[in-house]
C-alpha cells in the first residue's frame, strides 16, 4: 500500500484509530481491567460461534451511541446475510499491543472461531520500535491460531512526519505476518472512509479525530467484505 496516496486525509484518520490517549495511561488499564471483570451475559447463553474484536478505540466504537460501532453494525451485516456468528467487542480505547498481550487469556475465555485484531495504530502513533511491536502481532496472531480461530488482521499506515523508512517498516510488519501465518489482511482498515472524506459530510465526530457512527458503518462494509470468505453459513 502506498500510504502517501492517501495524504492528508490519514492523519486525521490515524489519530482517530490511536485514540490520542497518553501512552500507556490509567485509563486504558482500567477500561482493560473493566472489560476482563464481566463477561456478557449473552455470551452465557449465545451458542452460535463467536467472533472476537479485538482492538482499540475503532473497535470500540469511542464517541458513538451503543449499536453504533463497527463490530455492532457489523452483526447486523452478518444477520442479515444469514451467517450465525455472535460478535464480542473486544476493543479498548488507547491500547497497544502490549495492552492486548495482556487481554489475551481473556479474549480466549471466548473461545472465538474468528479474531477480528484491530491493534498497532496506537504503536504507531507513539513511534514504538516496529520490531516489538511485529513480535506482540506475532504472539497474538499465533496464540489465537493455537486455539484454533482464525485471524482477521486490520493493517493501518501513519502520518507522514513519521518518516518514509518508519511508515515502509510498519505497514511491512502487517503484510509480513499475514503472508508468514496465511491470515487475512485488509490492507488499511481506513481505505474506504478515507476516499469519502471530502465527498460526503457526518463521517466524522466534532472532535475531527473519531469516526461517527455512518463513518463506523463504512469501515463495518470494509470488514464484512473481507470476512465472509472466512465464515461459514448455517
Amino acid at each position: 500500500m502506498h500510504s502517501l496516496l492517501w495524504l492528508p486525509l490519514i492523519l486525521t484518520l490515524l489519530i482517530a484509530a490511536g485514540c490520542t490517549k497518553a501512552p500507556e495511561a490509567a485509563e486504558p488499564a482500567a477500561r482493560r481491567a473493566e472489560t476482563a471483570a464481566a463477561k456478557p451475559a449473552t455470551q452465557e447463553t449465545d451458542s452460535r460461534p463467536t467472533i472476537v474484536a479485538f482492538g482499540d478505540s475503532l473497535s470500540e466504537g469511542l464517541g458513538v451511541e451503543p449499536g453504533g460501532s463497527f463490530p455492532d453494525q457489523l452483526q447486523q451485516r452478518l444477520d442479515k446475510a444469514g451467517y450465525q456468528y455472535h460478535i464480542v467487542n473486544l476493543g479498548v480505547s488507547g491500547d497497544t499491543t502490549t495492552g492486548g498481550i495482556g487481554r489475551l487469556d481473556y479474549a480466549l475465555s471466548f473461545k472465538p472461531s474468528v479474531v477480528i485484531l484491530e491493534l498497532g495504530g496506537n504503536d504507531g502513533l507513539r513511534g514504538l520500535p516496529v520490531a516489538a511491536t511485529k513480535a506482540n502481532l506475532e504472539r497474538m496472531i499465533t496464540t489465537f491460531q493455537s486455539a484454533g480461530a482464525s485471524v482477521l488482521l486490520a493493517g493501518m499506515t501513519l502520518p507522514p512526519n513519521y518518516g518514509p523508512d518508519y511508515i515502509r517498516q510498519f505497514e511491512a510488519a502487517y503484510r509480513d505476518l499475514a503472508a508468514k501465518y496465511k491470515v487475512r489482511l485488509i490492507p488499511f482498515l481506513m481505505q474506504d472512509i478515507a476516499t469519502q472524506i471530502g465527498k460526503r459530510k457526518g463521517l466524522m465526530q466534532r472532535d475531527g479525530i473519531h469516526p461517527t457512527a455512518e463513518g463506523h458503518a463504512i469501515i463495518a462494509d470494509t470488514v464484512f467484505r473481507f470476512l465472509q470468505p472466512m465464515l461459514k453459513k448455517a
